[in-house]
C-alpha cells in the first residue's frame, strides 16, 4: 500500500498508509488534532530487499528506542580464567 505524507498548519509532518483509491486530501493530525493537507513528495523507490529494510528501520528505531540493559556491571579486578582443557601440558604453553 502506497504511503502518504500530510503536513498540519503546526508544521507537524506524520505519514499514514491507505489504498490508492481510499487516500484522503485531509486527515487529523496525531498531536494536536487539526486538519493537515496531503502533500505530494517524491515517491520512496529502493531496491533493497526485506531482509536490508529491516536492518535500517532496526537501526533507526534503536537511535530513539535503545534496548534496556538490566544486568549488572562485571565485578572489578580479573577473574579466575576458565580451564578450556584438562591435558597438563597445556598449562606450559605460552599465554598472550
Amino acid at each position: 500500500m502506497p504511503l502518504y505524507e500530510f503536513r498540519c498548519p503546526e508544521g507537524t509532518t506524520f505519514e499514514a498508509t491507505f489504498t490508492m483509491s481510499q487516500a484522503p486530501q485531509i486527515l487529523e493530525c496525531p498531536s494536536c488534532g487539526q486538519e493537515s493537507r496531503r502533500r505530494i513528495t517524491a515517491p520512496k523507490l529502493s531496491i533493497a530487499n526485506s531482509a536490508q529494510f529491516k536492518l535500517i528501520d532496526s537501526t533507526k528505531r534503536s537511535a530513539h528506542e535503545p534496548e534496556v540493559v538490566s544486568n549488572r556491571l562485571p565485578s572489578s579486578g580479573r577473574s579466575p580464567s576458565t580451564r578450556y582443557t584438562h591435558n597438563p601440558l597445556h598449562q606450559k604453553l605460552p599465554r598472550s
